[in-house]
């Protein structure tokens, strides 16, 4: 009764989301394989774009960087075909996003945000923006940071279902249940992802 209930609010709350008030946004130029590109040219064929803003912590090496922001990228193939676009903006310059792409494997299209001046495309990373493309502009619909980016997080989903959870210290468990995530290695590598899921709301 739990389970369906939580289902039930969930259902609920994205109907809300729907209903929320639209922001029109500037349409920035953003930096990617094919140099500048304006925000409006990301939404390709498709009226919505989700957009993930990537962490980038300058001077640190790749090991180093967001491991909850390599957790949310993935192939967004589903998405595209009901007619969503996706794209990941990077914190950092575009030299340093491409490497961190291309290491990563990353599948979908990829920006650097790096010197554009705007308090919704600029700012605030580790968060997802949803736009609509309406009347040749875009508007943000939703916006979403924290825990709330565990939505793409899939695995942390089914981690969350077993019996031991997580196992992070902020995690309600039995109280013999475990109380830290083994993170062996840590950090980035080529040819995949190794990356832990992110910490209380």
């Amino acid at each position: 009764m739990q389970e369906k209930a939580h289902t039930h609010a969930g259902d609920a709350l994205a109907a809300a989301r729907r209903r929320m008030p639209m922001t029109e946004l500037p349409d920035v130029v953003v930096e990617g394989d094919e140099g500048p590109t304006p925000l409006l040219d990301l939404f390709g064929d498709h009226d919505q774009l989700i957009l993930y803003k990537h962490m980038w912590h300058g001077g640190q090496p790749m090991e180093a960087q967001c491991e909850g922001c390599t957790l949310t990228v993935w192939d967004a193939t589903y998405l595209d075909s009901r007619g969503i676009a996706f794209a990941v903006l990077f914190e950092g310059p575009w030299a340093e996003a491409r490497e961190l792409r291309d290491l990563m494997g990353y599948p979908v299209p990829c920006y650097s945000v790096h010197d554009v001046d705007d308090p919704v495309l600029g700012t605030g990373f580790g968060e997802f923006l949803f736009l609509l493309r309406h009347g040749g502009k875009p508007y943000l619909t939703y916006a979403v940071t924290g825990r709330g980016t565990e939505a793409m997080m899939s695995s942390v989903q089914l981690i969350d279902r077993t019996v031991h959870g997580r196992g992070e210290r902020w995690e309600d468990s039995p109280p013999a249940g475990p109380r830290t995530t083994a993170r062996a290695g840590g950090g980035a590598r080529t040819g995949g992802r190794r990356r832990s899921g992110a910490g209380p709301a």
